[in-house]
């Protein structure tokens, strides 16, 4: 049953958060599903910019609403992730999303302000829900890129003002985290003291943490045995997360983590298995392992096991 972001968010807040994850293909698609009803946990089903071009955006949409109708149990958002204005339009039309990220976050405070309230008054007209981003994560992931020496911590003095000008449902917050396998090369971490002064200023309001897969090293230690080169990668640590969780980020957004799950299991099995040159045996073990994966990260975000209780929220 898709449903609206803001229901999920509701019965999340300061409670568990959300997993957020984004899809590209069908075994992705598949996965996914499977590992939340493993869990018996509500999720969203992310859709990025470059996803939406990588076959053709309907595609997608349909594996999402054949995954629908084969889970009939689950209970999900689908949601845009950082989409530029045309993006966010074109989903706001398609009367699929239940929400949609603007990401002006490259712009100056009041033209993010500006664009982000277009985005706003568009959807919702349309019943659709709003994340907009304040602060920069440095990192790379699709077309979003960003050096480490120009990323900003989101400033809690200037979220009260954003989101009141705006108007938007959720924000994404710079908090310390980075896009892609190489977050951290120390010992840094999430500054909770920006969390906790956001939660002070605008309390019940959703944060977003992006840039939130923990690399799990055992995948990349992995990945390098059968071939791989991802020297230094390191994510978010979990307790962290959890910690987060309870603080006001209700929602966590999680791509990296998955497609180093795609990136072991391929590797190996092209190892192990030279003669293998049909695609199936590999995606049906990614299929496996990727619902595995899920149910563990929506143990650490505290979402497992809170299914029905979001079912009877929705209903009622």
């Amino acid at each position: 049953m898709i449903v609206s972001t803001e229901a999920l968010f509701k019965h999340a807040y300061k409670n568990y958060a959300v997993g957020a994850y984004n899809i590209n293909n069908a075994e992705q698609v598949m996965g996914l599903f499977r590992g939340n009803m493993d869990s018996q946990a509500p999720f969203i089903v992310q859709l990025s910019k470059g996803a939406r071009s990588y076959t053709d955006k309907r595609l997608l949409e349909a594996m999402i609403r054949a995954a629908d109708e084969i889970f009939p149990d689950a209970i999900f958002a689908v949601h845009l992730d950082h989409g530029d204005e045309a993006a966010c339009m074109d989903c706001i039309e398609s009367g699929f999303y239940s929400s949609v990220m603007i990401d002006a976050s490259a712009e100056e405070f009041d033209e993010n302000i500006a664009i982000t309230k277009r985005v706003v008054d568009a959807a919702h007209k349309k019943g659709v829900s709003v994340e907009a981003e304040l602060g920069k994560l440095g990192g790379v992931e699709e077309h979003v890129s960003v050096d480490e020496a120009d990323a900003k911590l989101t400033d809690p003095k200037q979220v009260k003002e954003f989101v009141e000008r705006s108007g938007c449902d959720s924000l994404a917050c710079a908090i310390g985290t980075s896009h892609g396998a190489y977050k951290f090369t120390g010992s840094q971490g999430l500054h909770f003291e920006v969390i906790e002064e956001i939660a002070r200023l605008l309390p019940g309001f959703p944060m977003v943490m992006h840039g939130s897969s923990s690399v799990p090293q055992d995948e990349v230690q992995r990945i390098n045995e059968a071939g791989g080169a991802l020297k230094g990668a390191k994510g978010v640590d979990e307790g962290q997360i959890s910690k987060a969780s309870k603080m006001g980020v209700t929602k966590v957004n999680i791509d990296t983590d998955g497609r180093l799950v795609w990136c072991r299991v391929h590797r190996e099995l092209f190892r192990d298995k030279p003669d293998v040159f049909d695609l199936r045996p590999a995606g049906k073990v990614f299929m496996d392992e990727y619902a595995k994966y899920i149910v563990h990260k929506n143990e650490v975000l505290g979402s497992a096991g809170k299914l029905e209780d979001v079912r009877k929220q929705v209903a009622g």
